[in-house]
């Protein structure tokens, strides 16, 4: 490399206003993690939230972003650290940019967002973590009422059109569980007739016959193709 291209290298970027890019004043970033669960026996959505010393009370799993530091990183940290949790596949929801979300200063948060079976959150440090419905949630800081809002909807979206895309049921399973499993995600009861017509073309016969139920038997089916990108 010649002297000069070595010196322009080297050489302070300033934009077309002259101005560097510490002249600009930015903003701390945040990475908060909505994980959701169906518990057994339960017919709704829960979402994992950590207590919290200052302000008390509780939130969702989150962190700053560390120097150097990639956003998925930061989300396993804050996972591993605040919850105790592990495995976890999170994928980016939404950036949340008010600039008065944060009581704290100048901060963006990247949510994020992750559909589990409860069996993974079991190992969560217990007294400092909680499972509660996404529909009531109580007072948390930070925003964190809009980005589970954004969480649910986006799940329920999901869950509309495909059958059990994040893989909460045990396989095989019969129509029955399916529609159960969803009724709790959208967390309203669903017409029978027509979640069987859109689910059950998505889904492979199995033959087999789901053994200790009432009524008519029902079929036991398996996934068709492989769980969607998250």
């Amino acid at each position: 490399m010649r002297s000069d291209e070595t010196a322009g290298a080297s050489a302070e970027y300033r934009d077309s206003s002259g101005q560097t890019l510490a002249d600009y004043p930015r903003p701390s970033v945040a990475v908060d993690t909505a994980l959701l669960t169906v518990l057994p026996g339960e017919d709704h959505l829960s979402v994992l939230q950590v207590q919290r010393p200052e302000p008390a009370g509780w939130a969702l799993p989150g962190t700053f972003l560390h120097e150097g530091e990639q956003l998925i990183d930061a989300v396993h940290r804050s996972l591993r650290a605040k919850a105790g949790v592990e495995g976890m596949s999170p994928r980016q929801l939404q950036v949340f940019d008010d600039p008065h979300r944060d009581s704290r200063g100048w901060v963006l948060s990247v949510a994020h967002v992750d559909v589990v079976e409860a069996s993974k959150l079991q190992h969560r440090l217990p007294g400092r973590t909680r499972l509660v419905p996404v529909d009531r949630p109580g007072r948390m800081p930070y925003g964190h009422e809009q980005i589970i809002e954004r969480a649910v909807a986006d799940v329920r979206n999901r869950y509309a059109t495909a059958p059990d895309p994040d893989r909460l049921l045990v396989e095989p399973f019969t129509i029955l569980e399916l529609r159960t499993l969803h009724e709790s995600v959208e967390g309203r009861a669903l017409q029978r007739d027509t979640f069987r017509r859109l689910m059950e073309p998505q889904l492979a016969g199995t033959s087999q016959i789901a053994s200790g139920t009432r009524g008519r038997p029902a079929e036991l089916f398996r996934h068709r193709c492989a769980p969607s990108s998250r």
